[in-house]
């Protein structure tokens, strides 16, 4: 099965310009936890709601003035459409990231996430696998 067949097509992004405040609102608003961030379409880094909570939130940063681009992850993991779900799967696991952006021709024209995967019952060893790499705590950055 090819990402394609089971990505979300419709996503939000932000710029990297754009307030972590901006960010959050977003997040609220369509009940998700990370947003890709682009340049022209083109993806230069992911948000999540943790990426505010540490990075901007428990510094006691002004969210109002603070730009997306100074907690964002930057050089994200991406897929493509026409790969196999299976390898999606794999780099998810390696990153420990739970969606993974979908680019073509470098732009932004989805997203695959764990949640995709898991409403077919066919990729279920897949997701369960995938999911407990994930969970695997790592070694924090120093």
């Amino acid at each position: 099965m090819k990402v394609n067949d089971i990505m979300s097509k419709e996503v939000i992004s932000l710029n990297a310009n754009d307030t972590v405040e901006k960010a959050a609102h977003i997040m609220k608003n369509n009940n998700i936890g990370s947003v890709p961030v682009c340049d022209s379409g083109r993806i230069v880094g992911v948000i999540t709601d943790r990426d505010i909570s540490i990075r901007s939130v428990a510094y006691g940063r002004d969210m109002s003035e603070q730009k997306v681009r100074d907690i964002m992850s930057s050089n994200p993991a991406v897929g493509t459409p026409e790969m196999d779900v299976k390898e999606a799967a794999k780099i998810m696991s390696q990153r420990q990231i739970r969606r993974l952006p979908i680019i073509e021709n470098r732009d932004l024209v989805g997203i695959v996430s764990l949640g995709d995967m898991a409403l077919d019952p066919n990729l279920q060893n897949i997701t369960e696998g995938t999911l407990g790499d994930i969970s695997e705590p790592s070694t924090p950055e120093v």
